[in-house]
């Protein structure tokens, strides 16, 4: 099965929280606070893998989690930050937010980019001692992590792309080029899913081959199985058309090469001046070199530029040798200049988020949003009376209470901040 199109629910990990300790120890007077630091949460990583074609051994695991950090020990022993965890994704995602905002594009084996950042560790009481504060029994929570849905779109990475419309000789091409072992059979959509191959040019070099699912006129539109998977011919350097020279062909050579280019050309004008090379198939069967030079002569007259025809039998051989000498030439010239060092790791790092301070009055319910309060409450231990007493300072500092009181809260209410719910009281 190939999987092409995927959502999935991220989350880094929490931190871990901070910890109250002091020193006791014999012969050791006013040991002082020694609490020490939660470590930062896991973030969530995706990593382009060569050796993945698809989404499919994602497609049953939504949730991707990365593990929380330990929490902070007594003597200053500061706890563990979590591992990242990575997603092995195939070359030629296409990470995009709920927006559908290109977060990153993996081009290049090795690339990686941060997608769910993990939360901060909390500070240990030995963080707060200060001259006038010898005794603090303050210590900080872990944040969470960020929690996001990320939609990942595959663009298959191949040299050379193979277009045809159905059994002009796909499969059968790229099984006798490749190690590939495509389905093969005279029905036309024998090819539900893209297939890619190594091709191996003596010791000259290689380059990637993807087999499509045959066109059909209309495809641009939805119809066929070909529209599903036209987004994977922009990632090709190079397409080939494959056309069907035998005398039961429908349509006729000329008239498919047209409709080919047609449809391409609709679905994305980027492949108008695309480069190309057309392949004539089947001339292992009668009556085929006049119809491969009508071919060459047609594509002459409508394209205006010189496009390189080859004429070849999938099936027994016949100028393969040649044909793949050619395409190799190819894309080592359309290669020239392009390099790893090239490409971004990151296309858009992760938005800080600002959001201003806003109150909302639901019957006896404030809800109160806004990064820095969301980020003071998470962080706070309300069953800590110091962490508590530090955290109405800091609404006062805010004027926070200035604002609610402006609203008519009342001792008792209910105040939401992020997922805390807190009574308020004067």
């Amino acid at each position: 099965m190939f999987v092409d199109e995927l959502e999935l629910s991220v989350c880094g990990g929490r931190g871990g929280n901070g910890v109250v300790s002091f020193r006791r120890e014999k012969y050791v007077a006013k040991g002082g606070p020694d609490g020490g630091d939660g470590g930062n949460g896991g973030g969530v990583y995706l990593w382009a893998d060569p050796s993945k074609h698809s989404f499919l051994d994602l497609r049953y695991k939504r949730l991707f989690k990365a593990a929380n950090g330990e929490n902070g020990r007594s003597k200053n022993q500061h706890g563990a930050r979590s591992a990242d965890l990575i997603i092995p994704v195939p070359l030629g995602t296409i990470v995009r937010d709920n927006e559908q905002k290109v977060l990153a594009d993996l081009t290049f084996p090795g690339q990686k980019t941060l997608v769910a950042g993990g939360g901060r560790g909390g500070k240990g009481n030995a963080r707060f001692a200060s001259s006038r504060r010898r005794v603090p029994r303050l210590a900080e929570r872990g944040l969470p992590g960020v929690e996001r849905a990320i939609f990942l779109e595959l663009k298959l990475m191949a040299q050379v792309g193979l277009v045809g419309f159905p059994n002009a000789g796909k499969s059968t091409l790229l099984g006798r080029i490749s190690e590939a072992k495509p389905k093969t059979a005279a029905y036309p959509f024998t090819t539900l899913t893209p297939n890619l191959g190594v091709v191996k040019v003596g010791d000259e070099g290689s380059f990637i081959v993807a087999d499509l699912p045959g066109l059909i006129e209309g495809s641009h539109q939805g119809a066929g199985l070909g529209h599903r998977f036209l987004r994977h011919v922009e990632r090709n350097l190079l397409l080939l058309f494959l056309i069907d020279l035998s005398t039961n062909a429908h349509p006729e050579p000329a008239v498919a090469y047209g409709l080919l280019k047609k449809e391409l050309e609709i679905f994305s004008s980027r492949l108008v001046d695309y480069p190309r090379v057309v392949v004539g198939n089947k001339l292992d069967l009668g009556d085929t070199e006049e119809r491969l030079e009508a071919l060459q002569n047609s594509i002459k007259e409508t394209d205006g530029v010189e496009i390189p025809v080859f004429g070849i039998s999938a099936a027994t051989g016949q100028g393969i040798a040649e044909l793949i000498r050619y395409l190799l030439i190819r894309v080592n010239k359309l290669n020239e200049g392009k390099s790893p060092v090239d490409a971004e790791e990151i296309i858009r790092p992760l938005a800080i988020d600002l959001t201003p301070l806003k109150i909302e009055k639901s019957g006896d319910l404030f809800v109160i949003s806004g990064a820095a309060i969301e980020r003071m409450a998470a962080k706070t231990d309300f069953d800590n009376e110091e962490g508590l007493l530090r955290f109405q300072k800091y609404c006062r500092r805010s004027g926070l209470d200035k604002e609610l009181s402006k609203m008519g809260i009342k001792e008792g209410d209910t105040v939401q901040i992020g997922k805390e719910e807190l009574i308020y009281y004067e």
